[in-house]
């Protein structure tokens, strides 16, 4: 018997999400609950952690899971190890539905950087105006440099006050485009970006506006994940459970649209 658990939250998990349940295939919709107010999908839904390997172990088991798809954000790097792990103890296939990293092009002025520390070091000391496009959980590390002023983009309200003594929070849920990101840039006077490259065309809106504007990119890569089948695109997701029989052998997989 199949039953999926889709592990979401981004535009490929939303996608996927949508196709499943048009071939009519059984299968759960995880939220790990960063955000207030997550999309509606159309597939049964649960919210929240599972207690880490051991939880998620358990809930493969009771509710007999046959395959798992991690289509969440490339940052959740926790989550997605801990699905690898749990996949192997409980004997699921696990598969990554993750989307090619962004790659700089011609125009472009990125500086790689390991993490979120080497991030903050790599900003001037001073008289910055930084978007910070790396959401609201690795704010406190920018604090070390109070003399540069911060925006952020969120998708929900902070809680409360933020670590970061000049910032101004602006609320937006993407998709974005390289028009509007264009806008808010030259509206506060944007020296520099910092993003994590998350892939994807939901976010790049933000590099094509530095790009035209010439403006420095501090580009924080992807945290490292033990191997595992990864597909990048619905069509490969799509053909990865028609190989595992987790789906019909007659399923339509060669007119799904290219996940973006």
């Amino acid at each position: 018997m199949t039953r999926l658990l889709l592990l979401g939250g981004t535009t490929e998990a939303s996608r996927l999400a949508q196709h499943l349940a048009e071939c009519g295939v059984d299968a759960v919709f995880s939220y790990a609950g960063r955000t207030a107010h997550p999309v509606a999908q159309p597939l049964p839904t649960r919210i929240g952690g599972f207690g880490g390997v051991e939880g998620l172990v358990d809930y493969l088991t009771f509710e007999r899971i046959s395959h798992v798809i991690d289509a969440t954000h490339p940052f959740a790097a926790d989550m997605s190890r801990n699905a690898i792990r749990a996949g192997a103890q409980a004997g699921v296939p696990v598969l990554g539905y993750e989307r090619a990293p962004w790659r700089a092009k011609e125009g472009d002025h990125w500086t790689h950087v390991a993490d979120m520390d080497a991030a903050c070091q790599a900003l001037p000391d001073r008289g910055a105006r930084v978007f910070l496009a790396i959401g609201k959980q690795q704010l406190a590390g920018f604090a070390t440099k109070p003399e540069n002023q911060y925006l952020l983009r969120l998708v929900d309200a902070p809680e409360g006050a933020l670590p970061l003594p000049d910032a101004e929070v602006i609320l937006a849920r993407g998709p974005f485009d390289a028009e509007g990101d264009l806008e808010l840039l030259r509206r506060h006077r944007i020296t520099h970006v910092v993003a994590k490259n998350a892939g994807g065309a939901g976010a790049e809106a933000k590099l094509i506006a530095a790009r035209r504007l010439g403006l420095p990119v501090i580009m924080v890569e992807r945290p490292a994940l033990p191997a595992r089948d990864v597909r990048d695109t619905l069509k490969g997701v799509m053909g990865w459970l028609k190989m595992h029989h987790a789906v019909p052998a007659d399923t339509v997989v060669d007119t799904v649209p290219r996940g973006v």
